[in-house]
C-alpha cells in the first residue's frame, strides 16, 4: 500500500488526472488508524460527531474543545491520511481574527493538516485570512449542516435555478479566497458537475452524485452504526449496530448464566 502522506499538492495531482479522493468520517484514534490502513485519502473530523458521538440533536451544540480533543485523537492515529477538522459553529462567524486563531489551535494543539468551514458569501473573507496565515481551508457548499435551521431541515440545495447559481457562486469565491477543496453536500449531480468542472480545485461530494473528484460518508452511516437516520444517498458497507448488539446480549446471557467466564 502506498504509504506516501497526502497533502494539499497531492489533491491537486489527484484532480488533474482523474483519480478519485476517498474521504471518511473519524472522530478518536481507532478511527484514524483504521482510515490509515485501509488507504483512505483524507481522515474528515466532522462535527458530526456531535450526533453519532456525543448523542447531539444536530451539529449546532459542538464545542471547539469537543474539536480539539477528537481531532487530536484522530491524529495520533492517522500518520498517511491528511486529518481534516471541522471548524465547529461558532468559532469563525463572530470575529475574524477569532476565526484565524481557532483554525490555528485546530491546527497548533490538535495536529489537523487543513480545517473546514461551512458556507460562501461572507465567509470567503474568513477563509482568506485563515489561508494567509498558511493554514489550508476546505469549503463546504449546498446543505450545510450548521445552517439547518435556516433551510428548515436537512435537504437537498439548488434544485432551482436562482440557488444553483448562488452555490456556483459560492464555490468560485471560495476558491478565488484560496480554499483548497470543497465539499458540495446535497445538491443536484448536474450542478455538482458543472462545479468540479469549473473548478481547479477538488470537489467532495456526499450525497451530490458520481460526478465530484471524491466522495465522503459519515462512517457511522456506511458501516450502519447509527440507527436513528440514514441518509438515502448512503451505501451500507455493514451493520455493526446489529452485530454489536448480538454480541452484548450474548456476552449479558453468558454473564448472567454463568457460562462466561469459566471456571
Amino acid at each position: 500500500m502506498d504509504t506516501k502522506p497526502v497533502t494539499v499538492p497531492r489533491l491537486m495531482e489527484m484532480k488533474s488526472r482523474g483519480e478519485k479522493i476517498s474521504v471518511l468520517t473519524a472522530y478518536d484514534y481507532a478511527w484514524g488508524r483504521l482510515i490509515d490502513e485501509a488507504g483512505i485519502d483524507v481522515a474528515l473530523v466532522g462535527d458530526s460527531l456531535g450526533m453519532v458521538v456525543l448523542g447531539y440533536d444536530s451539529t449546532l451544540q459542538v464545542t471547539m474543545s469537543d474539536m480539539l480533543r477528537h481531532t487530536a485523537a484522530v491524529a495520533r492515529g492517522a500518520k498517511r491520511a491528511m486529518v481534516v477538522a471541522d471548524m465547529p459553529f461558532l468559532s469563525y462567524q463572530v470575529d475574524d481574527d477569532e476565526a484565524v486563531m481557532n483554525a490555528g489551535r485546530l491546527v497548533a494543539e490538535a495536529g489537523a493538516q487543513a480545517v473546514k468551514l461551512e458556507g460562501g458569501g461572507p465567509v470567503a473573507e474568513i477563509v482568506e485570512r485563515i489561508v494567509s496565515v498558511g493554514i489550508p481551508v476546505w469549503g463546504h457548499v449546498g446543505m450545510t449542516p450548521q445552517s439547518v435551521h435556516q433551510f428548515g431541515g436537512y435537504r437537498m440545495q439548488g434544485k432551482d435555478e436562482k440557488n444553483a447559481e448562488r452555490i456556483k457562486r459560492e464555490a468560485i469565491e471560495l476558491q478565488e479566497a484560496g480554499a483548497c477543496a470543497i465539499v458540495l453536500e446535497l445538491i443536484p449531480s448536474e450542478l455538482a458537475r458543472e462545479i468540479t468542472e469549473s473548478l481547479d480545485i477538488p470537489t467532495i461530494g456526499i450525497g451530490a452524485g458520481p460526478y465530484c473528484d471524491g466522495q465522503v460518508l459519515v462512517t457511522h452511516d456506511m458501516l450502519g452504526m447509527y440507527d436513528k437516520f440514514v441518509p438515502s444517498f448512503v451505501k451500507q458497507y455493514a451493520n455493526l449496530w446489529e452485530a454489536t448488539l448480538r454480541a452484548f446480549k450474548a456476552y449479558n446471557q453468558d454473564v448472567k448464566s454463568g457460562k462466561f467466564p469459566r471456571k
